[in-house]
Protein backbone atom coordinates (compact mmCIF):
# COMPACT_ATOMS: atom_id res chain seq x y z
CA UNK A 1 0.00 0.00 0.00
CA UNK A 2 1.15 3.49 -0.85
CA UNK A 3 -0.94 6.57 -0.02
CA UNK A 4 -0.33 9.49 -2.39
CA UNK A 5 -3.21 11.80 -1.46
CA UNK A 6 -5.09 12.65 1.73
CA UNK A 7 -8.27 14.70 1.59
CA UNK A 8 -9.70 16.37 4.70
CA UNK A 9 -13.25 17.66 5.03
CA UNK A 10 -15.10 19.23 7.91
CA UNK A 11 -18.84 18.73 7.84
CA UNK A 12 -21.51 20.16 10.14
CA UNK A 13 -24.21 17.65 11.03
CA UNK A 14 -27.12 18.67 13.33
CA UNK A 15 -28.39 16.09 15.82
CA UNK A 16 -32.09 15.24 15.79
CA UNK A 17 -32.06 15.76 19.58
CA UNK A 18 -29.50 17.35 21.86
CA UNK A 19 -27.09 15.00 23.65
CA UNK A 20 -26.01 16.02 27.14
CA UNK A 21 -23.32 14.55 29.37
CA UNK A 22 -21.45 15.86 32.40
CA UNK A 23 -19.29 17.78 29.86
CA UNK A 24 -22.22 19.78 28.49
CA UNK A 25 -24.85 19.70 25.74
CA UNK A 26 -24.23 19.02 22.04
CA UNK A 27 -26.71 20.02 19.32
CA UNK A 28 -24.51 19.86 16.22
CA UNK A 29 -21.44 17.81 15.37
CA UNK A 30 -18.38 19.24 13.68
CA UNK A 31 -16.89 16.15 12.08
CA UNK A 32 -13.56 15.81 10.29
CA UNK A 33 -13.63 13.19 7.54
CA UNK A 34 -10.51 11.72 5.95
CA UNK A 35 -10.34 10.18 2.49
CA UNK A 36 -7.12 8.47 1.38
CA UNK A 37 -6.13 7.64 -2.19
CA UNK A 38 -3.61 5.07 -3.40
CA UNK A 39 -2.96 6.51 -6.88
CA UNK A 40 -4.53 3.45 -8.53
CA UNK A 41 -8.16 4.48 -8.21
CA UNK A 42 -8.60 3.09 -4.70
CA UNK A 43 -9.88 5.15 -1.80
CA UNK A 44 -10.82 4.69 1.85
CA UNK A 45 -12.78 6.76 4.36
CA UNK A 46 -12.21 7.47 8.03
CA UNK A 47 -13.75 9.79 10.62
CA UNK A 48 -12.21 11.75 13.47
CA UNK A 49 -14.33 11.30 16.59
CA UNK A 50 -12.95 14.30 18.47
CA UNK A 51 -15.54 16.60 20.01
CA UNK A 52 -16.19 20.25 19.31
CA UNK A 53 -14.12 21.25 22.36
CA UNK A 54 -11.31 19.68 24.44
CA UNK A 55 -13.60 18.23 27.10
CA UNK A 56 -13.76 14.45 26.60
CA UNK A 57 -10.00 14.56 26.02
CA UNK A 58 -7.38 17.08 24.92
CA UNK A 59 -8.22 16.66 21.24
CA UNK A 60 -10.95 18.62 19.52
CA UNK A 61 -12.03 19.48 15.98
CA UNK A 62 -9.53 22.28 15.43
CA UNK A 63 -6.55 20.48 16.90
CA UNK A 64 -7.32 17.34 14.89
CA UNK A 65 -7.61 19.31 11.65
CA UNK A 66 -4.28 21.06 12.13
CA UNK A 67 -2.49 17.90 13.30
CA UNK A 68 -3.76 15.87 10.37
CA UNK A 69 -2.93 18.51 7.78
CA UNK A 70 0.45 19.61 9.12
CA UNK A 71 1.96 16.46 10.60
CA UNK A 72 0.14 13.15 10.19
CA UNK A 73 -0.79 13.21 6.51
CA UNK A 74 2.78 14.14 5.43
CA UNK A 75 4.13 11.33 7.62
CA UNK A 76 2.01 8.76 5.79
CA UNK A 77 2.27 10.03 2.21
CA UNK A 78 4.67 8.28 -0.14
CA UNK A 79 5.68 5.42 2.15
CA UNK A 80 5.25 1.95 0.70
CA UNK A 81 4.09 -0.38 3.47
CA UNK A 82 2.87 -3.95 3.68
CA UNK A 83 -0.63 -2.95 4.75
CA UNK A 84 -2.87 -0.80 6.88
CA UNK A 85 -1.34 -2.21 10.07
CA UNK A 86 1.81 -0.29 9.16
CA UNK A 87 0.12 3.12 9.21
CA UNK A 88 0.06 3.71 12.97
CA UNK A 89 3.86 3.20 13.36
CA UNK A 90 4.49 5.82 10.67
CA UNK A 91 2.88 8.42 12.96
CA UNK A 92 4.84 7.43 16.07
CA UNK A 93 6.81 10.69 16.23
CA UNK A 94 3.61 12.57 17.08
CA UNK A 95 2.68 11.97 20.70
CA UNK A 96 -0.95 11.38 21.61
CA UNK A 97 -3.45 12.83 19.12
CA UNK A 98 -4.92 9.35 18.79
CA UNK A 99 -8.26 10.50 17.43
CA UNK A 100 -6.55 12.30 14.57
CA UNK A 101 -4.33 9.25 13.97
CA UNK A 102 -7.35 6.94 14.01
CA UNK A 103 -9.14 8.98 11.35
CA UNK A 104 -6.24 8.43 8.97
CA UNK A 105 -5.48 4.86 10.01
CA UNK A 106 -9.06 3.62 9.74
CA UNK A 107 -9.38 5.16 6.27
CA UNK A 108 -6.40 3.04 5.20
CA UNK A 109 -8.06 -0.09 6.59
CA UNK A 110 -11.18 0.69 4.54
CA UNK A 111 -8.99 1.11 1.45
CA UNK A 112 -7.14 -2.15 2.08
CA UNK A 113 -10.33 -4.15 2.62
CA UNK A 114 -11.77 -2.77 -0.63
CA UNK A 115 -8.61 -3.69 -2.50
CA UNK A 116 -8.90 -7.20 -1.06
CA UNK A 117 -12.58 -7.37 -2.05
CA UNK A 118 -13.75 -8.33 1.46
CA UNK A 119 -15.86 -6.65 4.15
CA UNK A 120 -13.74 -4.71 6.60
CA UNK A 121 -15.05 -6.68 9.57
CA UNK A 122 -13.81 -9.95 8.06
CA UNK A 123 -10.53 -8.34 7.05
CA UNK A 124 -9.98 -7.33 10.69
CA UNK A 125 -10.61 -10.88 11.88
CA UNK A 126 -14.15 -10.38 13.10
CA UNK A 127 -16.14 -13.50 13.89
CA UNK A 128 -19.55 -12.11 14.82
CA UNK A 129 -21.74 -11.52 11.78
CA UNK A 130 -24.39 -10.00 14.04
CA UNK A 131 -23.61 -7.67 16.94
CA UNK A 132 -25.76 -6.84 19.97
CA UNK A 133 -26.68 -3.18 20.36
CA UNK A 134 -27.38 -0.87 23.25
CA UNK A 135 -28.10 2.84 23.44
CA UNK A 136 -26.58 5.76 25.27
CA UNK A 137 -29.15 8.25 26.50
CA UNK A 138 -27.99 11.70 27.52
CA UNK A 139 -29.11 13.79 30.47
CA UNK A 140 -32.65 15.05 29.92
CA UNK A 141 -34.52 18.10 31.14
CA UNK A 142 -36.73 15.93 33.35
CA UNK A 143 -36.76 12.37 34.67
CA UNK A 144 -40.09 11.79 32.93
CA UNK A 145 -38.49 12.65 29.60
CA UNK A 146 -35.73 10.16 30.36
CA UNK A 147 -38.24 7.42 31.18
CA UNK A 148 -40.09 8.08 27.93
CA UNK A 149 -36.86 7.83 25.94
CA UNK A 150 -35.94 4.56 27.63
CA UNK A 151 -39.38 3.17 26.80
CA UNK A 152 -38.93 4.21 23.18
CA UNK A 153 -35.53 2.53 22.87
CA UNK A 154 -36.68 -0.67 24.56
CA UNK A 155 -39.62 -0.85 22.15
CA UNK A 156 -37.14 -0.51 19.30
CA UNK A 157 -35.42 -3.67 20.56
CA UNK A 158 -32.19 -2.35 22.10
CA UNK A 159 -30.63 -4.84 24.51
CA UNK A 160 -28.97 -2.46 26.96
CA UNK A 161 -29.69 1.03 28.25
CA UNK A 162 -26.90 3.39 29.30
CA UNK A 163 -27.82 6.66 30.97
CA UNK A 164 -25.49 9.55 31.61
CA UNK A 165 -25.11 10.63 35.23
CA UNK A 166 -23.54 13.59 37.01
CA UNK A 167 -23.72 15.06 40.51
CA UNK A 168 -27.36 15.92 41.14
CA UNK A 169 -28.52 13.61 38.33
CA UNK A 170 -27.52 10.20 39.63
CA UNK A 171 -28.93 8.04 42.40
CA UNK A 172 -32.39 9.60 42.39
CA UNK A 173 -32.57 9.08 38.64
CA UNK A 174 -31.32 5.49 38.79
CA UNK A 175 -33.84 4.74 41.50
CA UNK A 176 -36.76 5.91 39.35
CA UNK A 177 -35.45 4.17 36.23
CA UNK A 178 -34.99 0.87 38.06
CA UNK A 179 -38.43 1.15 39.65
CA UNK A 180 -40.00 1.64 36.23
CA UNK A 181 -37.84 -0.95 34.44
CA UNK A 182 -36.80 -3.56 37.03
CA UNK A 183 -35.47 -6.19 34.59
CA UNK A 184 -33.58 -4.26 31.92
CA UNK A 185 -29.81 -4.31 31.43
CA UNK A 186 -28.91 -0.89 32.80
CA UNK A 187 -25.68 1.02 33.30
CA UNK A 188 -24.61 4.52 34.31
CA UNK A 189 -21.90 6.59 32.64
CA UNK A 190 -20.32 9.33 34.76
CA UNK A 191 -17.71 10.65 32.29
CA UNK A 192 -15.26 11.36 35.13
CA UNK A 193 -17.67 13.59 37.07
CA UNK A 194 -16.90 12.25 40.58
CA UNK A 195 -14.05 11.71 43.02
CA UNK A 196 -13.13 8.97 45.47
CA UNK A 197 -14.88 11.00 48.18
CA UNK A 198 -18.12 9.95 46.47
CA UNK A 199 -17.53 6.26 47.25
CA UNK A 200 -20.58 6.09 49.58
CA UNK A 201 -22.76 7.23 46.68
CA UNK A 202 -21.48 4.41 44.48
CA UNK A 203 -21.90 1.86 47.25
CA UNK A 204 -25.53 2.95 47.44
CA UNK A 205 -25.83 2.30 43.70
CA UNK A 206 -25.10 -1.39 44.27
CA UNK A 207 -28.77 -1.93 45.07
CA UNK A 208 -29.81 -1.08 41.50
CA UNK A 209 -28.18 -4.17 39.94
CA UNK A 210 -26.32 -2.18 37.27
CA UNK A 211 -24.29 -3.92 34.59
CA UNK A 212 -21.51 -1.42 35.26
CA UNK A 213 -20.64 2.13 36.23
CA UNK A 214 -18.56 3.70 33.49
CA UNK A 215 -15.60 5.99 34.26
CA UNK A 216 -16.84 7.38 37.58
CA UNK A 217 -13.53 9.04 38.56
CA UNK A 218 -10.84 11.15 36.86
CA UNK A 219 -10.23 10.65 33.14
CA UNK A 220 -6.54 9.85 33.66
CA UNK A 221 -6.87 7.78 36.83
CA UNK A 222 -6.47 4.09 37.58
CA UNK A 223 -5.37 4.00 41.22
CA UNK A 224 -8.49 5.59 42.70
CA UNK A 225 -10.64 3.42 40.46
CA UNK A 226 -8.87 0.37 41.91
CA UNK A 227 -9.67 1.60 45.43
CA UNK A 228 -13.30 2.23 44.49
CA UNK A 229 -13.71 -1.14 42.79
CA UNK A 230 -12.75 -2.87 46.05
CA UNK A 231 -15.52 -0.99 47.84
CA UNK A 232 -18.40 -1.63 45.43
CA UNK A 233 -20.04 -4.75 44.04
CA UNK A 234 -21.01 -3.15 40.74
CA UNK A 235 -18.34 -3.64 38.05
CA UNK A 236 -16.45 -0.51 37.11
CA UNK A 237 -15.89 0.04 33.38
CA UNK A 238 -12.99 2.21 32.26
CA UNK A 239 -13.32 4.43 29.22
CA UNK A 240 -11.25 7.63 29.17
CA UNK A 241 -8.45 6.02 31.22
CA UNK A 242 -7.70 3.41 28.53
CA UNK A 243 -5.80 5.09 25.71
CA UNK A 244 -3.29 2.36 24.85
CA UNK A 245 -3.02 -1.42 25.02
CA UNK A 246 -0.54 -0.91 27.86
CA UNK A 247 -3.19 1.08 29.76
CA UNK A 248 -5.57 -1.86 29.41
CA UNK A 249 -2.99 -4.24 30.83
CA UNK A 250 -2.13 -1.93 33.72
CA UNK A 251 -5.81 -1.39 34.61
CA UNK A 252 -6.40 -5.13 34.70
CA UNK A 253 -3.27 -5.71 36.82
CA UNK A 254 -4.37 -3.04 39.28
CA UNK A 255 -7.92 -4.44 39.38
CA UNK A 256 -9.13 -0.94 38.54
CA UNK A 257 -12.00 -2.29 36.46
CA UNK A 258 -13.82 -5.45 35.44
CA UNK A 259 -14.95 -4.17 32.04
CA UNK A 260 -13.31 -2.03 29.35
CA UNK A 261 -14.98 0.24 26.82
CA UNK A 262 -13.02 0.36 23.55
CA UNK A 263 -13.34 3.41 21.30
CA UNK A 264 -11.51 3.48 18.00
CA UNK A 265 -10.61 7.13 18.23
CA UNK A 266 -9.49 7.01 21.83
CA UNK A 267 -7.05 4.14 21.27
CA UNK A 268 -5.77 5.26 17.85
CA UNK A 269 -7.47 3.08 15.24
CA UNK A 270 -8.10 -0.54 14.31
CA UNK A 271 -4.60 -1.92 14.92
CA UNK A 272 -4.50 -0.60 18.48
CA UNK A 273 -8.12 -1.63 19.10
CA UNK A 274 -7.23 -5.18 18.05
CA UNK A 275 -4.43 -5.19 20.61
CA UNK A 276 -6.72 -3.94 23.38
CA UNK A 277 -9.35 -6.53 22.44
CA UNK A 278 -6.80 -9.33 22.56
CA UNK A 279 -5.57 -8.26 26.01
CA UNK A 280 -9.14 -8.17 27.34
CA UNK A 281 -9.97 -11.54 25.82
CA UNK A 282 -6.84 -13.24 27.12
CA UNK A 283 -7.36 -11.79 30.60
CA UNK A 284 -11.10 -12.62 30.69
CA UNK A 285 -12.15 -8.97 30.87
CA UNK A 286 -15.39 -8.10 29.08
CA UNK A 287 -15.10 -5.48 26.34
CA UNK A 288 -17.60 -3.50 24.33
CA UNK A 289 -17.65 -0.79 21.67
CA UNK A 290 -18.26 2.76 22.86
CA UNK A 291 -19.64 5.59 20.75
CA UNK A 292 -18.74 9.24 20.14
CA UNK A 293 -21.79 10.55 18.21
CA UNK A 294 -20.27 9.31 14.95
CA UNK A 295 -21.68 9.84 11.49
CA UNK A 296 -22.26 6.78 9.34
CA UNK A 297 -18.59 6.45 8.40
CA UNK A 298 -17.42 6.23 12.00
CA UNK A 299 -20.43 4.09 12.84
CA UNK A 300 -19.51 1.62 10.09
CA UNK A 301 -15.96 1.37 11.44
CA UNK A 302 -17.42 0.70 14.90
CA UNK A 303 -19.56 -2.12 13.52
CA UNK A 304 -16.48 -3.72 11.99
CA UNK A 305 -14.51 -3.46 15.24
CA UNK A 306 -17.39 -4.80 17.35
CA UNK A 307 -17.38 -8.09 15.43
CA UNK A 308 -14.06 -9.10 17.05
CA UNK A 309 -14.35 -12.07 19.38
CA UNK A 310 -13.57 -10.18 22.58
CA UNK A 311 -16.51 -7.80 22.25
CA UNK A 312 -18.96 -9.71 24.40
CA UNK A 313 -21.33 -6.98 25.67
CA UNK A 314 -23.82 -4.82 23.75
CA UNK A 315 -22.10 -1.66 22.59
CA UNK A 316 -23.17 1.89 21.80
CA UNK A 317 -23.53 1.24 18.07
CA UNK A 318 -27.13 2.13 17.30
CA UNK A 319 -29.25 3.15 14.32
CA UNK A 320 -28.40 6.25 12.28
CA UNK A 321 -31.91 7.61 12.81
CA UNK A 322 -31.29 8.05 16.55
CA UNK A 323 -28.89 10.87 15.70
CA UNK A 324 -29.39 12.15 12.15
CA UNK A 325 -32.30 13.14 9.93
CA UNK A 326 -30.15 11.87 7.07
CA UNK A 327 -26.84 10.07 7.47
CA UNK A 328 -23.89 10.35 5.08
CA UNK A 329 -23.92 6.67 4.13
CA UNK A 330 -26.35 4.54 2.12
CA UNK A 331 -28.12 2.62 3.41
CA UNK A 332 -28.22 4.12 6.91
CA UNK A 333 -27.37 1.86 9.84
CA UNK A 334 -30.47 0.07 11.12
CA UNK A 335 -31.11 -2.51 13.83
CA UNK A 336 -33.16 -5.69 13.74
CA UNK A 337 -36.25 -6.15 15.95
CA UNK A 338 -33.95 -8.17 18.24
CA UNK A 339 -31.68 -5.20 18.86
CA UNK A 340 -28.78 -6.32 16.66
CA UNK A 341 -26.91 -5.04 13.62
CA UNK A 342 -26.07 -7.40 10.77
CA UNK A 343 -22.49 -6.92 9.59
CA UNK A 344 -22.51 -5.85 5.90
CA UNK A 345 -21.34 -8.07 3.06
CA UNK A 346 -19.94 -5.42 0.69
CA UNK A 347 -16.17 -4.79 0.56
CA UNK A 348 -14.63 -2.24 2.88
CA UNK A 349 -16.98 -0.41 5.21
CA UNK A 350 -19.89 -2.17 3.52
CA UNK A 351 -21.87 1.06 3.03
CA UNK A 352 -21.84 3.56 0.16
CA UNK A 353 -20.56 6.99 1.12
CA UNK A 354 -23.10 9.64 0.05
CA UNK A 355 -20.68 12.06 -1.58
CA UNK A 356 -23.36 14.51 -2.70
CA UNK A 357 -24.60 14.89 0.87
CA UNK A 358 -21.06 15.25 2.16
CA UNK A 359 -20.44 17.95 -0.43
CA UNK A 360 -23.49 19.87 0.75
CA UNK A 361 -22.42 19.58 4.40
CA UNK A 362 -18.75 20.51 3.85
CA UNK A 363 -17.62 23.79 5.38
CA UNK A 364 -13.91 23.44 4.61
CA UNK A 365 -11.66 21.13 2.64
CA UNK A 366 -7.93 20.54 2.36
CA UNK A 367 -5.87 18.21 0.16
CA UNK A 368 -2.40 17.02 1.13
CA UNK A 369 -0.46 15.21 -1.59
Amino acid sequence: MLINRVELREIRLPLVHFFETSFGRTTERRIVLVRVHDGEGGEGWGECTAGEGPFYCEEWTESAWHTLKTYLAPMVLGHEIDGASGIFPLMKAVRGNRMAKAALETACWDLEAKRAGVPLWKHLGGVQSEIACGVSIGIQDTIEQLLEKIELELNAGYQRIKIKIKPGWDINVLEKVRARFPEIRLMGDANSAYSLADAPLFRAMDEFDLMMIEQPLAFDDMLDHAVLQKQVKTPICLDESIRTPADAGHAIDLKACRIINVKLGRVGGHSEAQRVERICRERNIAAWCGGMLESGIGRAHNIAMATLKGFTLPGDVSASSRYWEEDIIDPPVTITPNGTIIAPDAPGLGFEVNRQRIERLTVRQEVVE
